[in-house]
């Protein structure tokens, strides 16, 4: 069954609103694109290694590239901030409710900062917006903050506040090792008329921009992505509990868990009695199975929870290294069948990454590269912030966290600013913490109370 075949069972009414949460959600993504366009071009513009525009649409096409090859771990990090049973214990209504309620929050939020001029965190606006929402359903339901799976919460959270100070701390030392060995004197002066920088560090700023816009598409990219699947997990949630578009998951998953419970009985009963009954479950449900869409529908949840429960106990169960190493290649298939992303999702978001970045970038560039140090910015300074800001980026893919581009490189210029003795400009900086500090705040707390408004409307 495809998307449109699932979809087109909803009544009439819940399909109009689907699609006015995907409609939404793409559209966050497209302001994401333009609001964190300056992370990647300020520097080539302001260096004048590229004109403007050939900056944005070499940075657009990149972000494309990155959203459309990154992968998608990130996107889990994102859907399970929230237990997904919220979304489907309830009806269509509050799951419409819920969805739509973050969506605008981190929508509202973007558009206001990006007029007035602050690169602020789209993923703080994002991870604010579904905590609130999280944390209001919990309280209005009677069930304190259950809302929030705050195990995940605090990874996130470490990440998006240590990733600030590694942009800081690395642009710093990597401007101070460059003029310790790089000594020419004009790299580290801010450009004067018509002068641009010499050809091998042009190549650099440039390369280094595109690194930057291919590792923001890659993990912002994912983040859209968590955002559609919460939309789809909310309004068809047995059709995407487990991925029917590879039936050959199915028999695979089966043949995990009857290898992983002759394994555990024969070496660590104990273990298996963790797991014991999400295996039968996982079995039952998939003996003779061709593929996961032959499994009833109102089965398919159960399997999906079966799942996650048993590699959740599988991974922090504590086995002797020859069992661990047995039942480890046995979670591959699971994995792929709960945490999967619909192609034409991967697609629809790097085009709204991609096409969003190529407009509405000016109002950052002109913060970031003249108002957060007092001088402009020198060669020197915008290839060490954006060296420091991809790799960044990049590691934080690998480890499947989300960050934010605009703190890391927002943090690299004020790190190089202050290693070469340039200054920062205090009332710009107080201006984007203050931001950076209220960002997570504000929208919970948009997010809560248009979910509380839409509770008292539908509820």
């Amino acid at each position: 069954m495809t998307f449109w075949d699932a979809a087109s069972a909803l009544p009439t009414a819940a399909l109009v609103f689907l699609f006015v949460a995907l409609f939404v959600a793409f559209a966050f993504e497209f302001i994401n694109g333009f609001h964190d366009t300056a992370n990647a071009v300020t520097t080539v513009i302001y260096t004048r290694s590229l004109t403007p525009t050939p900056a944005v649409i070499y940075s657009g096409v990149l972000n494309f590239t990155g959203a459309l090859v990154g992968g998608t771990a990130v996107a889990f990090s994102i859907v399970n901030l929230l237990p997904v049973d919220l979304l489907i214990n309830g009806t269509t209504n509050m799951a419409l409710v819920m969805v739509l309620s973050l969506l605008l929050a981190g929508v509202i939020w973007n558009l206001g900062t990006w007029y007035a001029g602050l690169p602020v965190s789209s993923s703080h606006s994002l991870i604010g917006a579904i905590l609130g929402v999280g944390l209001a359903n919990g309280l209005l339901a009677g069930q304190g903050t259950a809302g929030v799976n705050w195990a995940k919460v605090g990874e996130v959270l470490l990440a998006l506040m240590v990733s600030p100070a590694v942009g800081f701390g690395l642009a710093a030392l990597l401007l101070l090792a460059l003029k310790k060995t790089v000594r020419e004197p004009r790299l580290y002066v801010p450009p004067v008329g018509d002068d641009r920088p010499p050809r091998w560090v042009r190549a650099v700023l440039i390369v280094t921009c595109g690194g930057v816009s291919f590792a923001h598409g890659s993990n912002d990219g994912q983040k859209g992505m968590g955002l559609i699947l919460l939309v789809l997990i909310g309004f068809m949630p047995f059709h995407y509990a487990v991925n029917v578009y590879h039936p050959e998951l199915a028999a695979e998953v089966h043949a995990s868990a009857v290898a992983v419970r002759a394994i555990l009985e024969k070496d660590q009963p104990d273990v298996l009695t963790e797991m014991k009954k999400d295996l039968d479950t996982i079995v039952r449900a998939l003996d003779g199975k061709a593929s996961f869409a032959e499994v009833p529908a109102e089965k398919r949840w159960e399997v999906r929870q079966a799942i996650y429960s048993f590699r959740k106990h599988a991974a922090a169960a504590k086995l002797p290294p020859a069992t661990r190493a047995a039942i480890d290649p046995h979670l591959d298939a699971p994995g792929k069948a709960v945490e999967f992303v619909p192609f034409w999702v991967i697609v629809g978001v790097a085009l709204a990454l991609g096409v969003g970045t190529t407009v509405g970038y000016k109002r950052i560039v002109v913060t970031v590269a003249e108002k957060i140090g007092k001088t402009h910015l020198t060669y020197a300074q915008g290839a060490a912030a954006e060296v420091v800001a991809a790799g960044t980026i990049l590691a934080a893919d690998l480890l499947h966290l989300p960050v934010s581009t605009t703190h890391i490189l927002s943090s690299g210029v004020a790190g190089t600013m202050a290693a070469n003795g340039s200054g920062v400009q205090a009332a710009t900086v107080g201006k984007i913490f203050l931001a950076w500090v209220l960002t997570l705040p504000a929208t919970m707390l948009l997010a809560g109370l248009l979910f509380a408004i839409g509770w008292g409307l539908v509820g």
